[in-house]
């Protein structure tokens, strides 16, 4: 399994199968000996630019092809990978490119304008995908026709920096080696029950973990990623039977979505036998495996991890499961001893196959010393386990308010609202309270067309939640601004007290 990176097998694969389709791209295919031929060109053109090996490149890219050919090539020159969510902008961008020091960039033509933003007086060659001002076309090296001829990169060797979402704050460089994202994504088989021939519909972004470890996939078990350009819950089902997908991914409130579409014919005629992920409620498991006829397989995981720690191939409602192998996990309290049986405690995670956790952040010593102790990983989540060691996912620890003398966790809040038949989406935070600790502010995303008010919504959620739990304050709001993996970033939702209602208003 871990014998050879992602460019050996891209090798072996173009021996074995050239004309085989590793992926479709909004249904054009892609095989083995073209990505083998576009990626060495470009692996070439990278080199005699003067990079070297272990140099790092910054790739602002959506999925497409040539994001394909990209990250192969900076694998072959043995490159390492910075990852920049399409999304970023102004200051969060700004930060991921001053503290990864990239020595050149790459972007999709309608993103080199906020790259160039981004880099102020700072002056770095951009090298765009498409035509666009001050950037040199990526295609002029992509020209490049010799051989490429190199030692491939060590399964040790750093295979990207990927900067997590950062819900919370500023995003940490996760360092990821080739070993990583070879067992994640043997973990995703797993996960997914994954067999040769199968279609995985893929739509979430490369630059996320949860695309990148789908990298390996074909080479390895013989399936074939059908990929599109971005999610659209409108348009889901239609892409997945054009492609005859056999699996989807669910993350990030992804199956909610799914949900809360019109019903269709479509429901029961896709063709998707499974879908595996992570953030599936325990309330809608059931409903979505009846609508559409498909078996969920839910997992734990994060990027520092090899991106996946426990799967659920039980069927069990509510449950991330038990470990992969390569892993062993306990739950502590604040004083690093075992919760029990049906307690809560911070995930902690241990390899069992050296170079399984993350070596650390990039350049970031002292939260990779709070974060690596002892040869664990402290997760900062909290979760606990049945009789029969089954893990049960409950949240960020960090993710959680302390209100009325009692901690309050954003996951339950938001997924009690979540129920609401005009909700499509919300997120909860605390803010200060005129008597100490914190109080509530719920921001809700609601359907169109509904005329839900905030007193019906506080009743309706007081008839639901302990008088804790229930949010103080309610902001309503057209839309939210997401990670890559559709995960509401937090951090950018007002703390404000005068832009919403107040249920303690006279």
């Amino acid at each position: 399994m871990l014998e050879h990176t992602l460019v050996e097998l891209l090798s072996r694969s173009v021996i074995s199968n050239p004309n085989g389709v590793y992926a479709r791209f909004n249904g054009q295919p892609f095989t083995y000996a073209e990505l083998d031929r576009d990626s060495g060109s470009l692996a070439c053109g990278l080199m005699a630019q003067g990079l070297t090996k272990g140099d790092r490149v910054a790739v602002m890219m959506n999925n497409s092809l040539m994001a394909l050919t990209v990250i192969f090539a900076l694998s072959k020159a043995g490159l390492v990978w910075i990852p920049v969510n399409a999304q970023q902008r102004g200051e969060g961008l700004r930060y991921i490119l001053d503290h990864s020091e990239p020595r050149l960039l790459i972007a999709d033509a309608d993103l080199v304008p906020l790259m160039l933003d981004a880099l102020g007086k700072n002056s770095l060659p951009i090298y765009s995908n498409g035509e666009a001002d001050l950037a040199i076309p990526l295609s002029s090296l992509v020209a490049f026709s010799q051989g490429f001829k190199s030692l491939p990169p060590g399964l040790d060797d750093p295979f990207a920096i990927m900067y997590t979402s950062g819900t919370t704050g500023r995003p940490k460089g996760a360092i990821v080696s080739h070993q990583m994202l070879l067992l994640a994504s043997e973990a995703v088989s797993l996960v997914s029950g994954a067999q040769r021939d199968d279609v995985f519909f893929v739509w979430e972004a490369l630059y996320h973990i949860g695309g990148a470890q789908l990298l390996p996939l074909p080479m390895t078990h013989g399936i074939r990623l059908a990929m599109v350009d971005r999610f659209s819950a409108s348009r889901f089902w239609e892409q997945a039977k054009q492609e005859g997908a056999t699996h989807i991914h669910h993350l990030g409130g992804i199956l909610q979505l799914l949900l809360k579409q019109p019903p269709t014919p479509l429901d029961q005629e896709h063709g998707v036998k499974i879908a595996w992920g992570g953030g599936c409620p325990s309330d809608i498991w059931g409903a979505f495996q009846n609508r559409f006829g498909i078996m969920i397989r839910e997992c734990y995981g994060m990027t520092e991890a090899s991106s996946i720690t426990t799967y659920n191939d039980t069927g069990l409602v509510g449950s991330v499961g038990k470990p992969i192998p390569w892993f062993s996990v306990q739950l502590l309290d604040e004083h690093d001893n075992p919760v029990q049986c049906g307690e809560r405690g911070q995930i902690v995670v241990r390899e069992n196959l050296d170079g399984a956790l993350f070596p650390g952040y990039f350049r970031n010593p002292e939260v990779t010393a709070k974060t690596l102790r002892a040869g664990a990983l402290y997760t900062g989540d909290l979760g606990s386990f049945d009789a029969d060691g089954n893990m049960f996912f409950h949240g960020r620890m960090s993710d959680s308010v302390r209100c009325k003398g009692e901690n309050v966790s954003a996951w339950e809040v938001e997924h009690v609202a979540a129920e609401n038949p005009h909700i499509e989406d919300c997120a909860m935070i605390g803010v200060p309270s005129d008597i100490g600790e914190q109080d509530i502010k719920l921001f809700v995303k609601c359907k169109s067309g509904s005329s839900l008010t905030a007193t019906e919504l506080s009743v309706w959620l007081a008839q639901r939640l302990a008088p804790y739990q229930n949010p103080r304050y309610l902001a309503f709001v057209e839309d939210f601004e997401r990670t890559a993996s559709q995960r509401i970033m937090k951090h950018k939702l007002s703390p404000q007290l005068d832009d919403c209602w107040d249920r303690f208003a006279k």
